[in-house]
């Protein structure tokens, strides 16, 4: 297989690419400091289309391949980290459950304001206070079918865009038996009464996109609000989390990439015994590795999303590809503050952010370690 980019994709690339550099990439240190959300640039995504990465073109989104999906999602991870999640997690997580398995009715109604940008962004609640990784025995937050609504009482924490959403795809437990049929998602609104969300976290990094734990009490939504059939949420949540798993891998490449640039161009000015630290072996073995790694990720990211796209299950190439981007991308981000030196570990200079940024890349949408269990049972069978 040959993954040299069509004319279609380089000029895609192109595009987002100029629109992050003049949109967003000169936002993101003031929006890291602030821990603010870029409100002005997300709204202008949604008629370039990175508002609807995956959603098809008749419910309003652009209806481009993966690997073209990834292409964007690794221009914003050049341009704000942060930024970057958001944009990930409305696309990969919010919107994909209800492209994947909304019903004709709930796709007309949602997406479109969604692809647009008119809604805000989407947002997927999974983990809870209790635990994150393992769903089937962490999720408590139930839900129970009364008449013709469903009323939802739990809570959620570290949920990527609530405030700046309209609504979030909830797992739920919808029967009390110890099983994996015992989980649904359902569409909530965020203006529903019941539903709070509660302040930011002040996070480390990524601090450009909104992190909120959430109560819910006594939330009565409709019924129909329910994505597929009842019981497959579990499963239905997994399908999701491998799309998004493609996504964080492209983030981190992007994340990576950016702290290179920053650190050759250093290197290229700097100069310390008598010479150009772009001339000592010791930086350009460093630079070296991370022009390597970064390549070998993209050919990981992209082989997953080509997989995604034949149809089949992609679940362990997902896993590789973010578990090799996101560790990739902490290492080199690590090396671009050693290239910088004291002036790297400054916030006078980009690379801190880009480490803070890269860090949560190996925890998010499944830890490094959860990545090997997934990897080492498809390969032991």
């Amino acid at each position: 297989m040959d993954f040299k980019l069509t004319n279609e994709q380089e000029m895609w690339k192109q595009a987002v690419h100029e629109f992050c550099a003049a949109e967003v990439q000169p936002k993101a240190s003031e929006m890291d400091a602030n821990a603010s959300f870029n409100h002005q640039a997300v709204k202008k995504m949604g008629p370039l289309g990175l508002l609807g990465l995956n959603i098809a073109e008749e419910y309003g989104g652009t209806g481009i391949d993966s690997i073209s999906a990834a292409i964007a999602i690794e221009e914003l991870g050049w341009s704000c980290g942060g930024t970057a999640l958001s944009v990930s997690a409305h696309n990969g997580l919010g919107c994909a459950p209800i492209s994947l398995f909304g019903s004709e009715e709930q796709k007309k109604h949602w997406l479109p304001a969604l692809a647009s940008g008119e809604a805000g962004l989407a947002a997927l609640a999974l983990t809870e206070p209790s635990g994150g990784s393992d769903l089937s025995r962490a999720v408590q937050t139930h839900a129970e079918l009364d008449g013709d609504e469903w009323v939802i009482n739990g809570s959620k924490a570290w949920i990527t865009n609530p405030s700046v959403g309209s609504l979030v795809v909830t797992l739920c437990r919808t029967d009390s038996r110890e099983d994996s049929k015992a989980f649904s998602l359902i569409i909530v609104p965020t203006d529903t009464k019941g539903l709070h969300i509660h302040p930011a976290e002040s996070k480390m990094g990524v601090r450009a996109s909104p992190t909120h734990a959430l109560s819910y009490e006594n939330v009565r939504v409709p019924a129909k609000h329910l994505l597929g059939e009842i019981g497959q949420g579990l499963y239905q949540t997994y399908e999701a989390l491998d799309g998004g798993r493609i996504s964080i891998g492209a983030l981190a490449i992007g994340l990576a990439r950016a702290a290179l640039e920053e650190a050759m161009r250093y290197a290229k000015q700097r100069e310390a015994f008598n010479a150009k630290l772009s001339g000592h072996q010791a930086i350009q073995w460093m630079i070296a590795d991370g022009v390597t790694q970064i390549e070998a990720a993209r050919w990981l990211i992209f082989h997953a999303a080509w997989k995604k796209d034949q149809g089949g299950r992609f679940t362990k190439e997902a896993s590789m590809a973010k578990l090799f981007a996101s560790e990739m991308a902490e290492k080199v981000c690590r090396n671009a503050i050693q290239i910088l030196g004291s002036y790297g570990y400054s916030q006078e200079y980009p690379v801190e952010r880009f480490y803070r940024d890269a860090r949560l890349m190996t925890i998010g949408e499944g830890t490094s370690e959860v990545q090997r269990m997934v990897i080492s049972k498809h390969a032991l069978g």
